[in-house]
């Protein structure tokens, strides 16, 4: 899982991110609307914790973007005042859930676990696509079909995660690279070539049907079957 915060109180924001590193979160910062805007655009986010008030680009004008740019990314809104018209505006423009400052950590963790639950961004334990079957606590990955299973590298599951939730969608290595090491990554392409194939080996080790397929000039998909 990978999660944005847009804070631009940076002792508030390295907090918030040390508790969601406690809970296998990859998580990038951003401390103004503008740069907090591109990065929610990249589509590599699986939830964002966004300040109502920020330099740059006010928070609600970032999530009325977003969401006038179909990002659908579930979003929770931090704001500094109680008044319920800050509120009600935040979940007028799309928000998902909001906390007013100051906030308890551990209920921020559970929030942003219940949306993007209901987002469908997580299941209770596992995703599956066709005889493939990940589970999310332990990393181990299963043929449904013949009972196989192996387990899984930290970046080999954040891959795999990443293609069975978009199935049959083409993701580019830009993509996928910012998606294992974050929106500031300096890693080389080859590098999602090589998890990409130690993946493989291991699709193939467990007997599934599932293949992540090259796509010439584009990146890579995943697909069920010969085809």
């Amino acid at each position: 899982m990978r999660l944005l915060v847009i804070e631009d109180e940076t002792a508030l924001s390295e907090v918030i991110k040390a508790a969601f590193e406690d809970e296998k979160f990859e998580v990038d910062l951003a401390e103004d609307g503008q740069t907090g805007y591109l990065l929610g655009i990249s589509g590599i986010y699986d939830a964002v914790v966004l300040d109502g008030m920020l330099p740059e680009l006010d928070g609600y004008d970032v999530l009325r973007k977003w969401r006038q740019e179909q990002i659908h990314t579930p979003v929770l809104m931090l704001t500094a005042r109680s008044e319920l018209e800050d509120k009600l505006k935040g979940l007028g423009l799309g928000a998902d859930d909001y906390l007013t400052k100051p906030f308890d950590m551990e209920e921020l963790v559970a929030r942003i676990w219940v949306i993007t639950r209901r987002q469908g961004a997580v299941q209770l334990d596992h995703i599956e696509y066709e005889d493939l079957q990940l589970c999310l606590d332990s990393g181990m990955i299963r043929n449904t079909q013949n009972k196989q299973e192996v387990r899984l590298g930290k970046k080999e599951f954040q891959l795999l995660e990443f293609f069975m939730r978009h199935p049959g969608q083409t993701l580019c290595r830009e993509q996928i690279a910012e998606k294992l090491w974050g929106y500031d990554c300096e890693a080389e392409y080859n590098n999602v070539e090589v998890y990409i194939s130690f993946t493989r080996r291991k699709l193939r080790y467990i007997e599934s049907g599932v293949m992540i397929k090259a796509v010439r000039g584009i990146g890579y998909r995943l697909e069920y079957g010969n085809g």
